[in-house]
């Protein structure tokens, strides 16, 4: 509680014993607060009893909280069935069904029960907080006050102001929120607020790769999870989500927005209309073993192990050509698995220095306990340099990871074609160029595929294996197959801008521009809402920052031109800062400043 203070609170009403409110009330009690719940009838508050003595139990059984502070927490939480037992609250916190006229009936009828200083707040995740309040004789004491699921776990809390909150109301509950150890974030009341809006759109993307089948649910997941370092897939995190929920999120932000890219993928509509939710039902995008059980089961599709890629051609040299930080990452990676390596560099220096990389790679590994000494000189013993591209002439596949520049890349494919062997697969390690136009330098198309790594490749466990129109199912098999036997998790999609990681990240990025171009929230926010809210690793701007604003831009503006989406232009603000020179940590000032750091 701040000294300016004006709203003592003490007793914290809670309507809706769901897994949410109960959740909420959890949070109040443990911190001292007088807590009474609210449900509809007998049944509902035995089910938010339930929930509260199944959560703290788990809490004491991972030690942290002891029986006896569980024992006071439970004390401190009192149950009803009538509105009218919240007269003694300072603050109460509606988390009911996502429904605008539900809400307000709520609202119009504390109006009659709560002292006229009481504060009102909504836990809604999408609703129009504003429209809320319109039940309310006195508006400006309604806030939204949005916890994220679990509410005991997830430290931050959006604090949602509408434009008649009045500000000592506003200040009031921020400070309220740090008191449960929380990290608040203020923001407008905007469909979606931070970071429904941002995490939405992200999720619809999706689906409509699903639903378009440019990859399967099993590839979109692994490629966000190993690719980004997600904690969940997007496909999976929908199911626990909710389908149903999800699409009520998504379709109040377009009719609020307009913006395209919110209207809800069409098959959610359709599952939501099966009754496919997710885990709560048993089945969504995923089948599970029960209703509400995280345990998903085989269905009808689900990749057999009899039909798991096998190596369809011999590889036993594998060619690599560059000398960057990626291509001594891909000569480290395939060493190590026991293949013998030919690298090829523009000069007898770059040769040199990727034998070196990868030596200090190796020192590393070894000082960490990751690696023997004894595997270092048997790793060392299959690498070849050269200068001379004629040197991959025996290679049964051949990796290219030069610059990002089509006419260089498609003169290296038309030497590749002349040198290797028949059969001698050619791979693209590019991240964004057309890899058809790559293979239609070559006399051999049907061999010519994408095996997009990602940095830095000996860390890193995906790998985008990516065909063309004309790569030979064997080639991709084969490429799917190699992946997995150097310790990568390969997934296959469709030669498109962004293949499957990118198409889904940079829109996003893209959104959390505009998003601090509208003054809406600033960086610090945006970032804090995305990996507390969310659990992403980084936040948007710290990652734009990391990957460099001018290769943000460059991959913006391949995903506008293939997709001519509206949506998917540029931020302004993104091409102002790589005008500007602004491109990140490599020079030391991008949406943040480095220089002091």
């Amino acid at each position: 509680m701040t000294e300016a203070a004006q709203h003592e609170f003490s007793t914290v009403g809670v309507i809706g014993l769901g897994t949410m409110g109960a959740g909420i009330a959890e949070v109040f009690a443990r911190h001292g607060y007088s807590v009474i719940g609210v449900e509809v009838d007998e049944e509902g508050t035995a089910r938010g009893r339930q929930h509260l003595e199944g959560s703290t139990a788990r809490a004491v059984k991972r030690e942290k909280l002891t029986d006896v502070e569980r024992d006071e927490l439970l004390g401190r939480v009192s149950y009803a069935t009538s509105l009218k037992d919240l007269a003694d609250a300072d603050l109460v916190i509606e988390a009911v069904v996502e429904s605008l006229e539900v809400k307000k009936r709520i609202f119009a009828e504390l109006e009659d029960v709560v002292s006229a200083d009481a504060v009102l707040a909504t836990n809604t995740s999408s609703l129009s907080v504003t429209e809320i309040s319109t039940a309310n004789r006195h508006p400006g004491r309604v806030v939204g006050v949005h916890f994220f699921n679990p509410a005991p776990v997830q430290k931050f809390v959006e604090v949602v102001r509408t434009v008649v909150t009045e500000p000592q109301v506003l200040d009031d509950v921020t400070a309220l929120v740090r008191t449960l150890g929380k990290n608040p974030v203020v923001c407008g009341d905007k469909a979606g607020f931070i970071a429904n809006t941002l995490l939405f759109g992200y999720l619809n993307h999706a689906v409509s790769m699903f639903e378009h089948r440019y990859a399967s649910r099993e590839d979109i997941d692994a490629a966000m999870r190993f690719g980004c370092g997600y904690p969940m897939g997007p496909l999976a995190l929908l199911d626990l989500i909710g389908l149903d929920t999800a699409y009520e999120i998504l379709e109040t932000m377009y009719r609020q927005g307009r913006d395209r890219l919110h209207a809800p993928a069409p098959i959610l509509k359709q599952m939501v209309t099966a009754g496919l939710l997710g885990r709560k039902t048993g089945r969504g995008f995923y089948t599970y073993e029960a209703a509400d059980s995280p345990v998903v089961v085989p269905d009808e599709r689900t990749p057999s192990a009899d039909e798991a890629p096998q190596l369809r051609h011999d590889i036993r040299r594998v060619g690599v050509v560059g000398t960057g930080t990626m291509a001594s990452g891909i000569v480290e990676v395939f060493a190590k698995a026991g293949y013998a390596v030919t690298y090829v560099g523009r000069s007898q220096e770059k040769v040199d220095g990727v034998a070196a990389t990868i030596e200090r790679s190796l020192d590393k590994a070894i000082q960490r306990g990751r690696l023997e000494e004894s595997v270092k000189p048997e790793v060392l013993g299959r690498l070849t340099g050269t200068t001379s591209l004629d040197d991959l002439a025996d290679a049964d596949l051949v990796v290219e990871a030069i610059a990002e520049d089509l006419k260089v890349k498609t003169t290296l494919f038309e030497n590749l074609d002349e040198i290797c062997k028949p059969g001698a697969i050619l791979a693209t390690t590019t991240s964004s160029l057309p890899i058809i136009a790559c293979a239609g330098a070559t006399d051999r198309p049907q061999d010519v595929i994408g095996m997009h790594f990602f940095n830095p490749a000996p860390v890193m466990k995906l790998v985008e294996v990516v065909s063309t129109v004309s790569t030979s199912s064997e080639v991709a098999e084969t490429v799917q197959a190699l992946c997995a036997a150097v310790g990568k998790v390969p997934v296959s999609c469709g030669d498109r801008a962004g293949f499957i990681v990118n198409a889904l990240l940079f829109p996003y990025l893209n959104d959390a521009i505009k998003m601090l171009e509208a003054h809406y929230a600033t960086a610090d926010d945006i970032d804090t809402a995305m990996k507390q809210g969310c659990a992403l690793p980084m936040g948007p701007f710290e990652l734009l920052d990391v990957v460099g604003n001018d290769v943000s831009l460059a991959i913006q503006r391949e995903l506008y031109l293939e997709f001519r989406e509206p949506g998917f232009a540029p931020a302004p603000l993104l091409e102002h800062l790589v005008t500007a020179g602004y491109l990140g940590r490599k020079t030391k000032r991008g949406f943040r400043d480095y220089s002091r750091r």
